[in-house]
């Protein structure tokens, strides 16, 4: 497996996802496009995404790292995050804030 180049951020037709590296990690990271739809004003097109993440890219790299540490992933391990990861990141809530834990009903 080729290791990501380190500012590298790239779209992903086929999983309709941005997909970017995180330093010192060897994975990628994954943020869907629908995640965007909770951030952007329009509807969250391919251009849209990479601009957001452009302007933002600091508080993905920060959703990334929290996650990675949070789950304890290792080096070679791909991950997403969503919406709230990125929002959390965003307002400055970092590994010491609380994650909203989701009840999950199947019926």
């Amino acid at each position: 497996m080729t290791q990501p180049r380190e500012n590298a951020v790239e779209w992903s037709d086929e999983l309709q996802a941005l997909r970017f590296p995180v330093p010192g990690h060897g994975a990628l990271c994954a943020m869907h496009r629908l995640a965007f739809k909770a951030l952007l004003a329009s509807e969250p097109e391919k251009e849209a995404c990479l601009r957001f993440f452009g302007d933002n890219q600091a508080a993905f790299l920060a959703a990334a790292t929290t996650k990675i540490n949070r789950l304890a992933l290792p080096a070679d391990r791909s991950l997403h995050i969503n919406s709230r990861d990125l929002r959390r990141a965003m307002n400055g809530q970092g590994r010491d804030s609380p994650s909203r834990l989701c009840r999950v009903m199947d019926r």
